[in-house]
């Protein structure tokens, strides 16, 4: 993936559905990248003439032409109709998101959060906003800036938190750790003392493993306490010295798996605006396909809330993290299959809260809208903060 290198660079996250990756020549890329942004721009099927005359090839529309038929055999692009030119495939958008876009991504985020600034400061401050009505705001904004749908979810109520730990030993080599919540839930799990030797069972190993279990009690309620169960993956076992780093590897996955049964999420709200934007957008003159967009939007929301706050890093490469671009068919659910969702999650301290998302076709100005998202969800973490 080409990409501006700098910090605020997006990252972007691949589908799930297993593909191949073509090996594209240098002009192959040129190609496909001049295709993809001629399509975008024009809407209309992309010739070889009109690549040659519009784009500095320094060769003849005929080596073009056999470019675009190589590119449309590796399935990048196709021909709607035998005598039409061709278009950007689901499959050559993700080539020229993942790996062709070197637009000034930054100046682009930098002016996004300008207008936002503006748009939000109109009669009010920060501290005169609702929280909804600063997150209501922003996707009105967003959208007009965009020519999208936007989407935001409202923030959803943060999980419980552990009050207390207490490691209790029992007999055998055994030990129970104890978790009382914030909501004053008490969860118990029994787990095997790492090292236990039943063979050389002493009163000394009996002291010495109480004395452990103590310390990591306080352990976990000085830094855990009140805190996020998040918090899990910062802990130092180091500071508790070597004869207890061997319980980190067992507590920490008990930990983890109570922090996971607390991490489901609560569906909230889903602030939508700009659906009469999509109605300039060619891909929905027909109005069976605009219907089922507008449908799931607004009466199958918890349907799409779980799509917009997707948070999970299966499958992301090292560099693909922030920003989540599903185009076409990689969007799970069907009324979605004919466009592109773009979202990132906005956090409040460093807790994930929410998502700000555009929804519209495939064919999409990738990298003002990638830009616009990015800095939309850093400008609302900012603002919460």
């Amino acid at each position: 993936m080409v990409v501006n290198q700098g910090q605020s660079s997006p990252l972007f996250l691949m589908s799930q559905v297993h593909r191949q990756r073509v090996i594209l020549s240098r002009r192959h890329e040129q190609v496909l990248k001049a295709t993809v942004q001629h399509y975008i721009a024009t809407a209309e099927p992309v010739g070889s003439k009109a690549i040659a005359q519009g784009y500095d090839f320094s060769v003849g529309p005929a080596t073009i032409r056999n470019a675009m038929g190589w590119l449309e055999k590796e399935g990048l692009l196709y021909q709607p109709h035998i005598s039409a030119g061709r278009v950007p495939s689901d499959s050559g958008y993700r080539t020229y998101v993942d790996r062709l876009i070197v637009s000034p991504l930054p100046p682009q985020s930098q002016r996004i959060s300008e207008t936002l600034s503006q748009g939000l400061s109109q009669g009010q401050t920060y501290g005169n906003w609702s929280t909804e009505a600063l997150l209501r705001r922003t996707s009105q904004i967003l959208s007009t800036v965009s020519g999208y749908i936007a989407l935001v979810t409202l923030p959803q109520h943060g999980g419980a938190r552990p009050k207390h730990f207490q490691l209790v030993p029992m007999e055998a080599g055994r030990a129970m750790l104890v978790v009382v919540t914030d909501n004053y839930q008490t969860h118990s799990m029994v787990f095997d003392v790492p090292g236990w030797d039943d063979e050389n069972q002493t009163p000394e190993l009996e002291d010495r493993i109480r004395r452990e279990l103590e310390a990591i009690s306080n352990f976990l309620n000085h830094q855990l306490r009140s805190q996020p169960f998040s918090q899990l993956h910062s802990l130092d076992w180091q500071e508790l010295g070597e004869s207890c780093e061997r319980y980190g590897e067992k507590i920490c996955s008990i930990l983890i798996a109570l922090a996971d049964s607390h991490r489901v999420p609560h569906l909230t709200q889903i602030l939508i605006s700009g659906i009469s934007e999509i109605l300039q957008q060619p891909e929905f003159n027909e109005l069976a396909q605009l219907q089922t967009v507008i449908h799931l939007l607004e009466d199958e929301q918890e349907l799409l809330w779980p799509v917009i706050f997707e948070s999970s890093n299966n499958g992301l490469s090292e560099q693909q993290e922030r920003v989540s671009v599903r185009i076409g068919a990689e969007n799970p659910l069907e009324p979605m299959q004919a466009c592109t969702l773009i979202s990132a999650l906005y956090h409040c301290g460093d807790e994930p809260v929410g998502s700000v998302g555009l929804l519209g076709p495939t064919r999409m100005d990738y990298g003002r809208a990638i830009a616009s998202v990015e800095a939309t969800a850093d400008y609302l973490s900012d603002a919460l903060r």
